[in-house]
């Protein structure tokens, strides 16, 4: 009986381990070893099981941070000219560029993002920019620039004494000088390759406040003569157009309160003086 006890112990630890046992018979002789395995666990450990309720143990994907914002409504520069002369290039904006971020440019930069499935903040983030980049080309000075607002050149030295007109062709400039103070600054443009704008030094002798073109039947409103018939005047065609179109040889001014103030000061026999 306790031979018989012993062996079935053997046997019962054999099965909780998974071990091989030597089985004995009655008389104590050794049989054959017999190997007992032992069944696969079916469920995972209870620690592996999460709790009801609890936290998953799949960590959360990552959250993807938001563009940062380069210009919103509000900023000014140089920047944001260039970004407002990208947008005219797209057929997003049809005014400026003016170097502000005005609602006209929020709602633009708004109408471009939602095209493209960007969010429509009306804000320029690097996402923004980026697209904006890849679809257009780098805009040149009298893109940046095309309704005016550039700065002046240094005066020609001949526009140092006196009551000048000093008009740069460099700078697209007219300065209202006198004694070598500038009084006034506002852009100008000139004619075309086929009717250019003189160069050199004349002078004011005919002012004519209400004048109609008799060549091109157009007017040319605050009309200050220098030159045959080549005038500072108002350009309501440059007002709308900017640099994008030009005179017929005269010198436009697109500022008509600017020009009308000027046109008050200019007499007869100032000094008009062009160069580059």
């Amino acid at each position: 009986m306790g031979r018989a006890f012993t062996a079935l112990l053997a046997l019962t630890t054999a099965a909780v381990c998974g071990c091989t046992v030597q089985a004995t018979d009655q008389d104590g002789k050794a049989q054959g070893p017999v190997r007992i395995e032992v069944p696969r666990r079916s469920t995972p450990p209870a620690d592996d099981v999460p709790a009801p309720g609890g936290p998953s143990r799949t960590p959360p994907p990552a959250t993807r941070a938001a563009p940062a914002v380069l210009w919103s409504r509000g900023d000014t520069g140089r920047d944001v000219r260039e970004l407002q002369a990208r947008l005219r290039q797209v057929a997003w904006l049809f005014d400026g560029p003016t170097g502000t971020y005005d609602d006209l440019t929020e709602r633009a930069v708004e109408g471009f993002q939602g095209k493209r499935g960007l969010p429509r903040t009306g804000r320029t983030d690097t996402v923004t920019w980026q697209r904006l980049l890849n679809m257009t080309r780098e805009p040149g000075k009298w893109d940046l620039y095309l309704m005016g607002g550039q700065p002046a050149d240094a005066p020609d030295p001949r526009c140092l004494t006196g009551r000048v007109l000093c008009i740069s062709k460099t700078s697209r400039t007219l300065r209202w000088m006198i004694d070598g103070r500038t009084l006034t600054t506002v852009p100008v443009r000139f004619g075309s390759q086929y009717t250019p704008t003189r160069e050199g030094v004349f002078s004011v002798y005919w002012k004519s406040r209400h004048h109609v073109s008799t060549l091109y039947d157009s007017p040319m409103p605050y009309a200050m003569f220098f030159s045959g018939g080549q005038a500072v005047h108002y350009s309501s065609d440059f007002a709308a157009q900017g640099y994008a179109g030009a005179s017929h040889g005269c010198v436009n001014v697109r500022d008509e309160p600017a020009i009308a103030d000027l046109f008050a000061q200019v007499r007869n026999g100032d000094k008009v003086v062009v160069h580059w």
